[in-house]
């Protein structure tokens, strides 16, 4: 007999009402990049890609937000007051409530998103190292990172965090480490983010190892499936000689037995 695994709980999505979308001096369902948002799309693309393979894996979980198009409506008078992170998590929620709602409410999600961050450009590095801090803080988001892509040039820094502590955000220690690879430890992630060469990674302290981001791991599954193709090869090629060689003393046994028969 099979059985499949009970589906887990997910906790309570407090609906307050329907929303009148038509208010909104936005549109949920579009994106409205500014000019120079091409700057910080590879760094918000990988950091998109690492957390639904680290978070989600092979699949969505329902109880775990990973969005780069999340928009935070944090005034329950006026969902136009408003803030959109690059990057937003969020743990136990109902994620396709919030997605069908298609703006994050935190008091109906239950809760505000965990962990934030920022991608700097230069048309929002002042507001993201300015009022975004105390926005973010206000709306009680536990951990709000700060990633600059010029490794300081438009934030002053390469990468910041802070956690949030009896209201108020305090700065997460960073290390700069002898490869040049700046490091903060998120305790929300249970990793250390990482400045590399422009590009952010994830590290594991546990298992003293950056976890791979999806060029390391496609070049990783490549390689193993060249790996495996050549093993088959190999044996392909030593079958084809084990063969040949029976095959030769086939040969050479059956011109044997045709001269002691014809008495040669």
């Amino acid at each position: 007999m099979t059985t499949t695994a009970p589906i887990p709980k997910l906790p309570p999505y407090r609906k307050g009402g329907e929303i009148d979308y038509e208010s909104l001096d936005f549109i949920p369902d579009e994106f409205h990049k500014l000019d120079d948002a091409i700057q910080e799309e590879r760094q918000i693309l990988e950091l998109h890609t690492l957390f639904r393979a680290r978070f989600t894996g092979s699949y969505a979980l329902k109880d775990t937000l990973v969005t780069s198009a999340a928009i935070i409506c944090y005034d329950p008078n006026d969902l136009n007051v408003h803030i959109a992170p690059d990057i937003c998590l969020a743990f136990g929620v109902d994620r396709d409530a919030i997605v069908n709602r298609r703006i994050y409410l935190p008091w109906e999600a239950g809760k505000p998103p965990d962990w934030v961050l920022e991608v700097a450009t230069p048309s929002t590095a002042r507001a993201d190292v300015g009022r975004k801090v105390s926005t973010y803080e206000t709306i009680g988001v536990p951990e709000y990172w700060l990633f600059d892509p010029t490794g300081g040039e438009l934030y002053g820094f390469p990468l910041a965090g802070y956690r949030l502590e009896s209201g108020i955000y305090r700065p997460v220690a960073l290390t700069d480490e002898p490869d040049g690879i700046t490091k903060g430890y998120s305790e929300i992630l249970r990793l250390s983010l990482c400045w590399d060469n422009g590009m952010p990674r994830l590290y594991s302290p546990p298992s003293g190892a950056y976890i791979r981001n999806w060029k390391e791991e496609r070049d990783y599954w490549e390689a193993k499936r060249n790996a495996l193709k050549a093993k088959r090869n190999a044996e392909r090629a030593a079958w084809e000689s084990r063969r040949i060689a029976l095959k030769a003393e086939n040969d050479r046994l059956r011109e044997k037995l045709r001269r002691l028969q014809s008495g040669e």
